[in-house]
């Protein structure tokens, strides 16, 4: 017999906490699953919290210049007491809602029923009136790669790793696999980055993909473009990667980093008419529901923006139009891009490239780190803050940072560029007065520096 429900929430990551939260704070009887054994999804546990926890203790790492004693081991220590932290304070808010928390796989035998193979096998049925699926992502496994070796792994594997490499081949230029050179290289461990691409993160602003660049090489990264796997030989002694061109890469470990893939498998999405296309996403419309209308998918699983951020706004959405039928509320339309790399990087809206292509009057305004007298004091000289705005109107219309504190910089121009009318506008920043000395005064120096480009 099932246990019921008014709605099953399936995934306890940023998109299933929102969703449970949202739910359950309009009177509605919640449950999650998740098939890990604590609360907090693949974003806690592999992801999102881990990784950038350990890019903070080698960034410290960096300041002190105590690097004697620090290994990848030991360092991934200071992250298991965040995640243990994160875990307790989310568990606490399932609670607090009265939210219950199954843990186990979970199956979908009808489009109103699932069933949950729980620790120690047993298994127990739960129906409910509506379902909010967020199970999240994998990383693309190739069905050539050996996997199973201890010398090959993704990245959420790269978090068990029990010696430290010598030297690390990052296949994949993306955002996780700039991190990961990054954090690598912090540890002083030689690092080869293969780009499929001709350049690192497309997507930025060209400046700042320079810049990116520059820095990773001028702390030994050597980054490798245009280039595709042919092979991967791996033994005890190490791992080659065979290129298409003919290259050999050898390293101790190889870290796979090229794409990933939505864990919507092995859940019986198909036997109830569910589609996913051919990267595991799960197929949805504007409102977040998928062919079985009282059923919902959102974060990772249904792929773009695959933000943690995101996610959690998707959940309370969907949950939202599954309780009134209706919600008026979607993602803002510029999302802020956060990537952890050392120095980070952070931008919301156009770049120089797509305000070229479309043909609109823009100017620049640049202010450098190197001359603000808070990043004198605390010694993060590195990056910039760049403004595109308007010629005529002064309408803000991109902000990129590179450097220390990107991603908290990045939502004063944010809140800015959201106004709408007069109200967005470089002036705000000019006319503004800013605390004194601070990182945000950037946006006063980059204001200026762009009002006289065209006066």
């Amino acid at each position: 017999m099932a246990h019921n429900y008014d709605v099953v929430v399936i995934g306890s990551g940023p998109g299933g906490e929102g969703a449970a939260m949202k739910a359950a704070k309009e009177g509605k009887q919640v449950a999650v699953i998740d098939d890990l054994p604590s609360v907090g999804g693949n974003c806690t546990h592999r992801a999102t919290i881990p990784s950038k926890a350990l890019r903070h203790a080698i960034q410290q790492l960096a300041d002190t210049g105590r690097y004697r004693n620090a290994n990848y081991q030991g360092l991934l220590q200071s992250a298991e007491s965040v995640i243990r932290k994160q875990v307790d304070l989310r568990q606490g808010f399932y609670e607090r809602n009265l939210v219950d928390v199954i843990h186990g796989r979970a199956v979908f035998l009808d489009a109103h029923t699932v069933e949950v193979e729980l620790v120690g096998g047993t298994k127990e049925q739960y129906s409910a009136s509506g379902f909010i699926i967020a199970t999240g992502s994998r990383p693309y496994h190739p069905p050539d790669v050996d996997f199973s070796h201890p010398r090959i792994v993704d990245s959420d594997s790269v978090l068990n790793l029990t010696e430290n490499p010598r030297s690390i081949t990052i296949y994949g230029a993306g955002v996780v696999g700039c991190e990961y050179a990054s954090i690598f290289r912090g540890l002083r461990i030689k690092v080869n980055l293969i780009n499929s691409r001709d350049r690192l993160l497309t997507f930025l602003d060209d400046e700042i993909i320079d810049a990116l660049s520059y820095h990773l090489r001028e702390h030994g990264v050597l980054i490798r473009h245009d280039e595709e796997y042919r092979k991967v030989e791996v033994d005890d002694r190490g791992v080659r990667l065979y290129l298409k061109s003919n290259k050999q890469i050898h390293s101790d470990t190889l870290l796979w980093a090229q794409g990933r893939t939505g864990n919507s498998d092995r859940m019986g999405l198909e036997a109830i008419g569910i589609k996913t296309d051919e990267r595991g996403s799960i197929v949805i419309n504007s409102d977040y529901q998928t062919a079985q209308s009282h059923i919902y998918a959102v974060g990772d699983v249904v792929g773009y923006p695959n933000l943690a951020s995101a996610a959690y706004d998707q959940g309370r959405f969907a949950a939202t139009h599954l309780v009134f039928g209706q919600c008026e509320y979607h993602l803002v339309e510029n999302i802020p891009t956060g990537i952890y790399t050392i120095p980070e990087i952070s931008s919301v809206g156009l770049t120089e490239q797509e305000l070229t292509t479309k043909k609109v009057p823009y100017e620049v305004g640049h202010a450098f780190f190197r001359h603000l007298a808070r990043a004198q004091i605390i010694g993060r000289t590195t990056g910039m803050l760049k403004l595109l705005f308007h010629r005529r109107t002064l309408e803000l219309l991109g902000i990129h940072c590179f450097g220390s504190e990107a991603s908290e910089i990045i939502h004063i121009g944010q809140a800015i560029m959201a106004q709408k009318g007069k109200a967005n506008s470089l002036m705000y920043f000019i006319n503004t007065t800013f605390n004194y000395p601070t990182m945000a005064e950037a946006y006063r120096v980059a204001a200026l520096n762009g009002l006289n480009r065209i006066r």
